[in-house]
Order: structure tokens, then sequence, then C-alpha cells
């Protein structure tokens, strides 16, 4: 088993059940944000969706979900391409920055996320 400091769960189960748990907020929300604007929805509709406790929360789990995803899915890609056989020294090194780069830009997402959902 490889263990990474950079990987989510610490095992590749926890890391899988992460991201089809992940992958199944995605849907529902997608599911659920389709089946609005497919009933019709004007600005004041759509405005009073997002004011309520209830959506702002599904919202923010759909957000958080897709960071884990991401983070994971990114993770799998960086670990399998860009590794020290390939590159050579050079190869670990350009993984740790491009898994830096991910994880600020998730986290750049995610709090500017939380202005939209709560700021007033």
């Amino acid at each position: 088993m490889v263990t990474a400091i950079t990987t989510m769960g610490r095992s590749g189960l926890s890391d899988w059940l992460m991201q089809r748990v992940s992958a199944v907020i995605l849907l529902a929300y997608f599911l659920f944000i389709a089946w609005v604007v497919g009933n019709g929805v004007d600005y004041d509709s759509w405005k009073m969706l997002f004011s309520q406790t209830w959506m702002r929360i599904f919202s923010l789990g759909a957000l958080l979900s897709l960071a884990v995803h991401a983070w994971i899915g990114m993770w799998v890609v960086l670990s399998d391409y860009v590794t020290a056989r390939l590159l050579g020294a050079a190869g670990n090194v350009l993984r740790f920055v491009l898994q830096v780069g991910c994880a600020i830009t998730l986290f750049t997402y995610v709090v500017w996320g939380i202005q939209i959902l709560w700021g007033y």
C-alpha cells in the first residue's frame, strides 16, 4: 500500500469511498438544479431558493464534495503520471509543486464559494 503525505484518506479504500460518496452528492445536486431550471425559474425565485438555509447547506455540501472529488482525482493523476521514474529526481518535486498548486486553488474556490453562499 502506498502511503503519501498528500493523500486524503490515508488508504486506497477510504479515498475510493470518498470519491464515490462525493460523486453521488454532486449527482444529486446537479439533478436538483437541472430540475429547478427545467421547471422555469426567474431571478426572484432563484434568489429565494438560495436564501433558504437548507439550500445553502446543500450547496456547501456540493462545493466541499467537488473539492474532495477534485483533490483525490488530481492526486491519482499526478501520482500516476508525474513520477521520478519518468522525469528523474525532478518528477517528485514537480508533482509536489503541482499538488500544492491544486491545494491552493481548491482552498481558494472553497473559501470563495462560502463567501458567495453565506455572504450578504
